[in-house]
C-alpha cells in the first residue's frame, strides 16, 4: 500500500460518523420543505369539531331539555282592574248576586207588573213621581247658573201641577208649551264643575252608579224632606215610592238590558260601560246650548225619590 492511500483510510475512520450521512445543502433545504408543506396540509384537513375549546369562555348550547325550571314558568296573575273601577273583583261578587236575584225574583216580578197595569196608568204614575223631582231639577238650575233652564223647570212644573192633574199627564211637553222634561240633581251639578265620578260601584238596589252620583243621589234625597216636610218624611210613603219606581224602571229597561246582555261576552263590564258611557254624556250635554236631548237615557238611571 502507498503511502497515499494509508493517509486517506486514516483521514476516513478518524472523521465524525454523521458526517457521513449529511446530505448535500440542496437536498437539505428540499427536505424542510416539503415538511412544512405537509404541516400545513395536515392543519387544513383538521376536522373543526376537533379543536380545542375553553370551557369556560366559549358558548354552550342547551336542549330544551337541558333549559332551567324557571324557563317553563307560566305568570298566571290576573291584569291591572279598570282605572275607573278599582273594586271590580267587589263589583262583579254584587253584580252576581244581583243578577241572580233579577233573574229569579226581580224580572219576573216587574214583567208581571207591566203586564198587569195598563199602559196609561203607567206612564201617569210615571209622570207623577216625574213631576215631583221638578223642584230638585230647578234648583239645580240655578246652580248651574242657568236662569233660562230653571225658570222652563219651573214653569212645567206649575203646568203639569195644574192642568195635568198633579202630573199624571205631561201636558207640558205638549203644544203649546213644548217644555220637555230635562233629567237633572246634585250629581250633575258636581259634573258639571268639574267633579269626577270616583270608582265606579255597583250595589244592591241601587245597581250602577259611581261615588259621585252615590252622594249626589242622598243630597236630592234630603231636599224635599227638608223644604217640604210630610209626606216625604214618612217612610212608608218613601218605602213604597221606591218599591213603585224601581218595579216600573225595570220594566221599562227589560229590553234594552237583554239585548246589552246578549251583544256582549262580558255582562258585567258592558253594563258598567254602557252606564259610564251615558252619564258622561249627560253630563257634557249641560255645556250644550241644546239642552239634554230626550233620546239619552242611562241603561239603568239612578232611582230619584
Amino acid at each position: 500500500m502507498s503511502i497515499f492511500a494509508f493517509s486517506t483510510a486514516v483521514l476516513l475512520a478518524g472523521a465524525p460518523a454523521d458526517a457521513t450521512n449529511t446530505p448535500p445543502s440542496g437536498a437539505a433545504s428540499a427536505n424542510s420543505a416539503a415538511e412544512v408543506a405537509a404541516a400545513q396540509s395536515a392543519q387544513l384537513e383538521l376536522p373543526q369539531s376537533t379543536a380545542p375549546t375553553d370551557p369556560v369562555s366559549a358558548p354552550t348550547e342547551l336542549s330544551l331539555a337541558d333549559q332551567p325550571e324557571q324557563a317553563a314558568i307560566v305568570v298566571t296573575a290576573k291584569p291591572r282592574p279598570d282605572p275607573g273601577d278599582p273594586v271590580e273583583a267587589v263589583n262583579e261578587v254584587a253584580f252576581s248576586a244581583v243578577q241572580a236575584v233579577d233573574t229569579e225574583f226581580v224580572g219576573p216580578l216587574a214583567m208581571s207588573y207591566k203586564s198587569a197595569i195598563p199602559n196609561p196608568a203607567r206612564s201617569g204614575l210615571r209622570h207623577f213621581f216625574n213631576n215631583l223631582q221638578e223642584p230638585i231639577v230647578f234648583l239645580n238650575f240655578l246652580l248651574q247658573l242657568k236662569p233660562g233652564k230653571a225658570a222652563e223647570t219651573l214653569g212645567r212644573f206649575t203646568v203639569n201641577s195644574t192642568i195635568g192633574v198633579a202630573g199624571l199627564i205631561d201636558v207640558a211637553k205638549k203644544k203649546p208649551f213644548h217644555l220637555p222634561r230635562r233629567p237633572n240633581g246634585f250629581a250633575y251639578t258636581m259634573g258639571y264643575y268639574g267633579v269626577k265620578p270616583g270608582p265606579f260601584l255597583f250595589l244592591p238596589i241601587i245597581g250602577p252608579t259611581t261615588v259621585r252620583d252615590l252622594f249626589g243621589r242622598w243630597v236630592d234625597l234630603l231636599v224635599l224632606p227638608i223644604t217640604v216636610g210630610k209626606p216625604f218624611t214618612n217612610p212608608i210613603y218613601g218605602a213604597s215610592t221606591l218599591v213603585l219606581r224601581s218595579l216600573d224602571e225595570r220594566a221599562e229597561a227589560d229590553d234594552r238590558l237583554r239585548r246589552l246582555k246578549e251583544g256582549s261576552q262580558d255582562h258585567y263590564k258592558a253594563l258598567r260601560d254602557d252606564y259610564l258611557r251615558n252619564r258622561q254624556a249627560e253630563i257634557d250635554q249641560l255645556h250644550s246650548k241644546k239642552g239634554m236631548p230626550a233620546t239619552l237615557q242611562p241603561a239603568a238611571p239612578p232611582r230619584e225619590q
